[in-house]
């Protein structure tokens, strides 16, 4: 095994020099540092992890917990997340909670000591009580959960009025049943869309051929299966909703594929949209009309934020909470016409 004497000695410097340039250090000339990395990338060197984090008191790693690793929407924030901690010089640890705080705590407790900081990102449930209980050792960015007293940094979605705009845009079509597709009841991102959508239809409701109704509300749980039984239910009402909107692009997809087994139109029919535009969404048929999230731009906006935490002196005084915007992207499936993005 390559050691650092081995590097040190062909390349004519110290071991200390050796281990400065593997720690970033500003006192190593860059001529000096591109010859001591030529040098030890020839003879097959690589610093022990370990070691280095000892000496350092870094891993040079990000934890990352989400609540699910499974869906296009989960993948493309992990893209974002490690296309941004690659160009620092930083790799990933990822795990996943499944919506409970026990496996949240377990999570957090087996990352302590591996991991620089955190992007946390639990929507369904108390993160922050966990954070707390586990002492928060290390520096953390909230990722579509709820910042209650401002305790961490914070990145979430407009969910409340970007559904809104979904459900103003299918009023104005002239849809006067809208159906919606909630998330699970304790889920943040769910209790927000599903109030955007009540807040929207809050002024037609005086019109009763536009009103709501408890029965056009079903929860889900984000995945397909779950909004291919809302919408078969759905279509059990007498009359029938003329639209659906789903809290996310997967639970419209099921409804999309409810909808053509019952041989029902889309949109003539019946009308479907969603929310998060995943990339699957402009490939569906007909295409569907979402609520756009740049979704791989949340990971890196996260990361950018952790990352300067991480090196900054001292914490900013306190804690900054961001809301990312949302924008429509109508396409063929609420009758819309050809893809337009309408900002809200």
């Amino acid at each position: 095994m390559v050691t650092i004497k081995d590097v040190a000695r062909a390349a004519g410097v110290s071991a200390a020099t050796v281990s400065r340039v593997w720690n970033d250090s500003a006192v190593v000339s860059e001529d000096t540092r591109r010859h001591v990395r030529e040098v030890a990338a020839r003879l097959g060197y690589s610093p022990h992890g370990a070691a280095r984090s000892l000496i350092t008191r870094t891993t040079r790693t990000i934890g990352v917990l989400l609540p699910d690793l499974y869906g296009e929407f989960f993948s493309e924030v992990i893209r974002g997340i490690d296309q941004t901690a690659q160009q620092h010089g930083f790799h990933l640890l990822v795990s996943s909670s499944h919506d409970s705080r026990s496996e949240i705590e377990a999570a957090l407790r087996s990352m302590r000591g591996r991991v620089d900081g955190l992007i946390v990102m639990s929507p369904d449930l108390d993160a922050q009580g966990a954070l707390h209980a586990i002492g928060g050792s290390f520096p953390v960015v909230l990722l579509n959960a709820v910042a209650t007293g401002e305790s961490f940094d914070s990145i979430t979605i407009d969910n409340r009025g970007g559904a809104a705009a979904m459900v103003r845009h299918l009023v104005a079509l002239g849809h006067r049943r809208i159906a919606m597709i909630a998330g699970p009841e304790r889920n943040y991102d769910s209790a927000e869309r599903l109030a955007g959508y009540r807040e929207a239809l809050a002024p037609a409701t005086k019109r009763a051929d536009r009103s709501a109704h408890a029965s056009l509300v079903r929860h889900g749980d984000f995945s397909e299966a779950s909004g291919h039984r809302a919408a078969r239910a759905f279509l059990e009402l007498e009359p029938r909703p003329s639209a659906i909107f789903a809290a996310n692009d997967s639970m419209a997809i099921g409804a999309l594929s409810a909808l053509h087994e019952a041989g029902l139109r889309v949109p003539e029919d019946v009308a479907v949209v969603g929310f998060d535009d995943i990339p699957m969404a402009r490939y569906m048929n007909p295409p569907l009309t979402s609520v756009h999230v740049d979704i791989s731009d949340l990971g890196h906006r996260a990361t950018e934020r952790l990352l300067e935490l991480l090196a900054g002196p001292a914490p900013p005084p306190s804690p900054r909470q961001e809301t990312v915007p949302a924008a429509l992207v109508v396409r063929g499936s609420c009758g819309g016409g050809s893809a337009t993005t309408l900002n809200r």
